[in-house]
Order: structure tokens, then C-alpha cells, then sequence
């Protein structure tokens, strides 16, 4: 049993440096993945091929610098930023939420 005892408000807790490094290097960054095929989602084109074949259309008419997708059987909507780049965790696991069996968020390597 090896660590660091750390007083923090009010509270001592044994913390291990190495599993706190770790932590650390994963956090943050998130990709999402197609369960089905176990490919890495890159790009809007990606994301709409897959999303196509579960029942979703782009939304055409929303706000410039946003894309949409709505599925046809349901008011559900997905927005995301138009450059791909900008696409965070919380637009992903709102993804994979919606999808529940074809998304999931993992943390990017």
C-alpha cells in the first residue's frame, strides 16, 4: 500500500501518484465510435453515413455554423458545430445516448 497522504479541506485521503498521472493523461480528450464497425468517427460525412442507416436526415434550414440531424420517427435532434474539430464530449455522448446501440464514447488515445 503506496501513495501520498493529502490533507484537503478538511479531509486526509491516500492517493496514489501513479494512478493520479494516469487519470490525468486520458482526461479530457473523448472519441466517439461506432460500436458496429469499431471505427473512430472523424468527420461530419462519417457521422452522417452511419446515422443514415439508423433512420437520421440532416436537418437542412438551422442556424449557419450549426449541423443538425433529426430522425424521422421522433423530435429528437442532434446539433453539432459545422467544423468537426470543435465537436466535444457533450455532443458525443448526446450521440451516443441517442443511439444507444451503435455509439460509445471512449477516451481518445
Amino acid at each position: 500500500m503506496s501513495g501520498v497522504w493529502v490533507f484537503r479541506n478538511g479531509v486526509v485521503r491516500l492517493e496514489d501518484p501513479k494512478q493520479k498521472a494516469g487519470a490525468a493523461a486520458c482526461k479530457g480528450r473523448k472519441a466517439l465510435v461506432h460500436t458496429p464497425t469499431g471505427q473512430t468517427v472523424s468527420s461530419h460525412e462519417a457521422l452522417q453515413r452511419c446515422l443514415q442507416q439508423l433512420g437520421w436526415e440532416r436537418f437542412h434550414g438551422g442556424e449557419p455554423g450549426v449541423a443538425q440531424f433529426h430522425h424521422r420517427r421522433s423530435v429528437d435532434l442532434i446539433s453539432l458545430p459545422a467544423d468537426f474539430a470543435r465537436v466535444g464530449s457533450v455532443h458525443m455522448y448526446d450521440i451516443a445516448v441517442k443511439n444507444r446501440d451503435c455509439f460509445r464514447v471512449v477516451d481518445a488515445a
